[in-house]
């Protein structure tokens, strides 16, 4: 008879409580809840998408380690926990249904939770230390979580031309300025619906 691995888990909080999540796996609470929340179809997300929100991410981690906005530390980390999962590594750490519920907020947080857990795996922290790489703060300085699904959907997957550049162009001079503490946000132009 051989003996079944025992499992461990460490607990993560958030506003609703504590959750056990495996060890094992890199996604995390809010992951964990998407999934308990939304057992439609047992569709996953496709591996373009996947890839569309990563790259988005590995963006705002180069630009925003540049402009000192995050530690150069953290910013490394979180561009080779990019560079890992567009290689196809942690492709079974994507679990959130793709008829999830809401604006791909559980979609893009499973992604920001495996990036966040790989990145503190590749400095040589744990799992879940959410105080030193946050899955909801460090990554995105400027990217509001309901922006990122909307900016992969249509005609900006991969690949394929963008036509927000003017956008771009025009938020561009006020990127230093937003990140900086203490910087209100009233005045600056957004692409995205949320803060």
């Amino acid at each position: 008879m051989t003996q079944q691995p025992t499992i461990t888990y460490r607990t993560e909080s958030d506003s609703m409580g504590d959750k056990q999540i495996p060890s094992t796996v890199y996604y995390g609470i809010q992951t964990l809840r998407a999934v308990e929340n939304f057992p439609i179809s047992g569709i996953k997300p496709l591996s373009t998408y996947v890839d569309a929100c990563v790259l988005i991410k590995k963006a705002a981690a180069i630009a925003n380690g540049k402009l000192g906005c995050i530690p150069e530390d953290i910013s490394t980390a979180l561009i080779k926990a990019a560079d890992e999962v567009l290689a196809g590594n942690l492709r079974d750490q994507f679990v959130v249904d793709v008829y999830q519920a809401g604006a791909g907020t559980s979609h893009h947080m499973n992604v920001n939770e495996v990036l966040s857990n790989r990145a503190l795996e590749i400095m040589g922290d744990e799992k879940g230390n959410y105080k030193r790489v946050s899955p909801n703060d460090q990554r995105i300085v400027g990217f509001g979580k309901n922006f990122v699904p909307g900016f992969v959907w249509g005609d900006r997957i991969p690949g394929q031309k963008s036509r927000r550049i003017p956008q771009y162009r025009q938020i561009r001079p006020h990127s230093p300025a937003r990140c900086r503490p203490g910087a209100t946000r009233r005045n600056l132009p957004r692409l995205g619906t949320d803060s």
